[in-house]
């Protein structure tokens, strides 16, 4: 007998152990999950030129004419109204890119809105963005593009040339970029996120020191990224779905960080995470809502209106991304009116309505810190989906489960698959029941469910 109560004694004593090395999020990587989707609005001086963007081109030619910045109809609240419309609940504004053009009255750097003629040099769209996010609910953040600088003549972070010239050049360029940063964390307010374009680099190498002015000023503020820390992980492709499973864990601290030459397949990794990762770093899928007949575009350009992606594929895409323990967010273009096209505020619209039709109200839920799970529906009912959440506060414990009806009164499986999370969404063929079981069939601890629902 006592060896029997040492037995159980030491077993207990090892699931404790094992779940306090577990990865767990932080306060900020919860906020992260929990907001789902969000939306980034690109916004330069390009989309006035009256030509498709060429990167390439833009990157090292600065553009002729700031003044042809002239949005007569500039409606932040209709931005915001529509992503949120679409069910996004934070909103990201590209405050510069790679012309170096800021969206704000900035001291630091002069090539910004003051220097224009519309609003007579006094309009901010950052201040009016997150001013509309206030109104509408939605999370504000922040896109600071310094690793180009077409006026400037930096590429890649490096000032263009050679010798003291171009040296100087660089420790003034590093020093201009934490001044802007200081001067967009201190003046309007807190940031959900801010989001480095490329990131911020390695700030012992070209990179600006950033990192310590966004902690200083924005304590609560997701930071991504540069070589040290990013608060979430890019997914590995602009498609705006995740590969599965899709695992919060990952195997060294941040996406960037030097040790990952050492792994020898980097994009798998960054699909899928690492089921073993002792750290907690959360997917991120983006995508353009212009991304339909092989387009891709972030920024608006003419005669795109037909390659906006259809309902169909926004579904896939929510149901891939956030469906799949991932945060999704998607690409909005502003036209030179400094208006979202009606052709997509129609379509976002319609995509808002549908993931509330389909995902919005389920025919049974039930929670429980336990391995099997029963719903009962009143009477036999057609079911074509499920939902799963983890309590990820205890980490992501589930490794395998199955999902089983009972049809004629046997158990027939539907569904099964490893990684859970924060959410997994997954429709299946539609099929006539009243019971559905939940078995969690392996996990590193009990599981820990706040959700099971059926649609």
């Amino acid at each position: 007998m006592n060896r029997t109560i040492s037995f159980i004694m030491g077993m207990l004593l090892c699931m404790n152990w094992c779940h306090a090395q577990q990865p767990l999020p932080t306060e900020k990587q919860l906020k992260w999950h929990q907001a789902e989707m969000g939306a980034i609005f690109h916004y330069d001086l390009h989309v006035f030129d009256g030509v498709r963007y060429r990167q390439e081109e833009n990157r090292i030619t600065p553009v002729a004419d700031y003044n042809i910045f002239h949005p007569e109809q500039l409606d932040t609240d209709q931005w915001i109204q529509t992503a949120k419309a679409a069910g996004c609940r934070f909103a990201i504004l590209t405050v510069t890119h790679e012309t170096g053009f800021g969206l704000w009255q900035s001291e630091v750097n002069p090539y910004c809105l003051k220097a224009l003629q519309w609003r007579n040099g006094q309009g901010d769209i950052l201040r009016d963005f997150i001013a509309s996010c206030h109104k509408f609910q939605l999370q504000p953040a922040i896109y600071v593009g310094i690793r180009w600088n077409s006026l400037l003549g930096i590429h890649n972070f490096q000032a263009v040339g050679d010798g003291t010239y171009a040296k100087n050049r660089q420790a003034w360029y590093r020093n201009y970029c934490e001044r802007m940063v200081e001067e967009l964390c201190s003046r309007y307010g807190d940031f959900f996120l801010i989001w480095f374009d490329g990131g911020a680099d390695d700030p012992k190498g070209l990179g600006p020191d950033v990192e310590p002015i966004v902690e200083r000023h924005q304590p609560n503020c997701l930071f991504y990224h540069n070589v040290n820390r990013a608060d979430f992980r890019w997914g590995g492709s602009e498609t705006g779905i995740m590969s599965y499973p899709c695992w919060s864990t990952f195997p060294v601290p941040c996406s960037h960080h030097k040790g990952v030459e050492s792994l020898p397949d980097w994009l798998e990794v960054l699909k899928h995470g690492d089921k073993e990762g002792a750290y907690w770093l959360p997917a991120m899928a983006d995508f353009p809502l212009r991304g339909a007949n092989g387009r891709h575009e972030w920024f608006w350009e003419p005669n795109d209106e037909q390659n906006l992606l259809p309902l169909s594929d926004l579904m896939e895409i929510y149901e891939g991304s956030v469906g799949r323990n991932a945060v999704l967010v998607v690409g909005l273009t502003p036209d030179p009116t400094g208006l979202l096209p009606q052709p997509d505020v129609k379509r976002l619209t319609e995509w808002g309505q549908e993931i509330q039709r389909r995902w919005g109200k389920p025919l049974a839920s039930m929670q429980g810190e336990k391995r099997r799970l029963l719903l009962r529906l009143p009477a036999i009912q057609e079911i074509h989906a499920y939902r799963i959440k983890e309590d990820i506060t205890s980490g992501e414990r589930i490794r395998r489960y199955l999902v089983e009806v009972k049809v004629d009164g046997q158990w027939k499986e539907v569904a099964h698959g490893e990684s859970v999370g924060y959410q997994r969404l997954e429709t299946i063929p539609t099929i006539r029941t009243r019971e559905v079981r939940l078995t969690i069939t392996e996990a590193t601890g009990l599981p820990v469910i706040s959700d099971f629902s059926i649609f």
